[in-house]
């Protein structure tokens, strides 16, 4: 068993009042519906169990779960760490959204995240893994950008 890892920055300027972000970034329901790969967002206060479908990273299929702590500083920052409390967790998560006014009276949104998995793959196997899970990162990020733009209205 190794541990794997992918990081993703990004950021956008949205046309979208910073108050319609927040309500969608905040909304459990709504980034499972526009977010790629994942069946589900369960929410109990302030932990949020994300269910994703199954993943084929050479020749494992993986199908993670995993549960973040979600900490929100309302209308400006969304920061989320792996729950501490679920260690046998094989996925987990770190990362942060910023959001900022713009100067044109949009929203600015910045991500930045680092996703790790334990897989049962030997540690040689990394550069092929991490290269698989960062383009899967990568699209995950394309497909959630374009849905939740449209869901704004923006598309």
């Amino acid at each position: 068993m190794a541990t794997f890892r992918a990081r993703d920055r990004s950021s956008a300027v949205l046309r979208s009042p910073r108050a319609e972000v927040w309500e969608a970034l905040t909304d459990a329901g709504l980034i499972a519906k526009i977010t790629p790969f994942v069946t589900a967002i369960d929410v109990d206060g302030d932990r949020w169990t994300w269910r994703m479908g199954t993943l084929p990273v050479l020749g494992v299929q993986v199908a993670p779960t995993f549960t973040e702590v979600m900490d929100f500083e309302p209308m400006e920052r969304i920061v989320f760490t792996h729950d501490p409390d679920r260690p046998d967790e094989m996925t987990s998560v770190l990362g942060t959204y910023l959001l900022t006014d713009h100067d044109d009276g949009g929203t600015e949104v910045s991500i930045e995240l680092q996703i790790a998995c334990d897989l049962p793959l030997p540690a040689l196997a990394r550069p092929a893994v991490e290269r698989v899970m960062a383009g899967v990162v990568k699209h995950m990020g394309t497909v959630f950008s374009r849905n939740l733009l449209a869901h704004l209205g923006e598309a």
